[in-house]
């Protein structure tokens, strides 16, 4: 393993548990376990996601115990995924928001229990680039995963959903182009996602990935510019990452990286 990861434990696993009626695989606690707070759990990888393995293999029911704060998407890509304060929600791509059933399915999704170790006022943000900039010269090193949560009143948000996929699945880049866009003015609610170091490249996207939800918890999506005012930013360092691998072909280890154009194309809409 090379230096660049030396601040964060990096544990890959594949967890296998076979259960009568469900489909599929996912890994769970054994009696008594506890999950750890201060890692953030994902299934499967970006790089996996980019190349069309959109098959949900994980139930949300094991998800819920590993996090209250997350982002992701469902089973053949039918739709966005956010958590916040523990609620799991579904946006999908004719806009609506449904709440995520315990037996709901997930070929990607990242998670966390938020702590917030850090948070700042931040007047203003005229988009999401001036956000990164913003935000990237408060955090303490370049070298962590970090939790973000950002509640507040937003003068403009614009997000997308992807609609279900059928198989043979396209590749990622391929599926966004038929994506529904909304845009939201003036709306209350809530950013979350994450932010990875660039080492990450393939295992999850670089930068900051971002999800919203409205307060009254009828609009969102899979953030892909915004501004805000006035609003405190929360941030949760997360020094573990735990990734359960899938067992599918193709780029399912994420590594090599996924295309960094594509991969700039599907989370900016570009």
């Amino acid at each position: 393993m090379s230096d660049r990861w030396d601040h964060t434990l990096v544990i890959l696993c594949v967890f296998c548990v076979a259960v009568a009626g469900i489909a599929g695989i996912w890994l769970a606690f054994p009696a008594g376990e506890r999950a750890d707070r201060d890692v953030l759990f994902q299934v499967s990888t970006i790089g996996a996601l980019m190349e069309g393995n959109y098959r949900g293999l994980f139930p949300f029911g094991e998800i819920r115990k590993r996090g209250d704060l997350g982002i992701g998407t469902f089973d053949s890509l039918d739709g966005e995924m956010i958590a916040v304060n523990g609620e799991y929600f579904q946006v999908t791509a004719d806009g609506s928001v449904l709440p995520v059933s315990d037996r709901a399915l997930t070929p990607f999704a990242t998670v966390t229990f938020f702590e917030p170790d850090i948070s700042f006022f931040l007047a203003r943000a005229d988009n999401f680039s001036d956000f990164s900039r913003r935000v990237e010269r408060s955090l303490p090193s370049k070298d962590q995963i970090y939790a973000i949560r950002i509640p507040g009143k937003f003068p403009y948000v614009r997000a997308r959903s992807v609609p279900r996929q059928e198989e043979p699945y396209p590749r990622l880049v391929d599926a966004v182009r038929n994506q529904s866009v909304f845009v939201f003015e003036g709306t209350r609610g809530t950013i979350a996602g994450f932010w990875f170091p660039a080492a990450f490249d393939g295992l999850n996207v670089p930068g900051f990935h971002l999800h919203y939800i409205t307060d009254d918890r009828k609009a969102g999506g899979h953030v892909l510019d915004f501004s805000l005012e006035n609003a405190t930013v929360e941030i949760d360092v997360t020094p573990r990452f735990l990734v359960a691998l899938t067992p599918v072909g193709g780029n399912a280890a994420g590594l090599p990286g996924p295309n960094s154009t594509e991969l700039a194309s599907v989370e900016q809409g570009g």
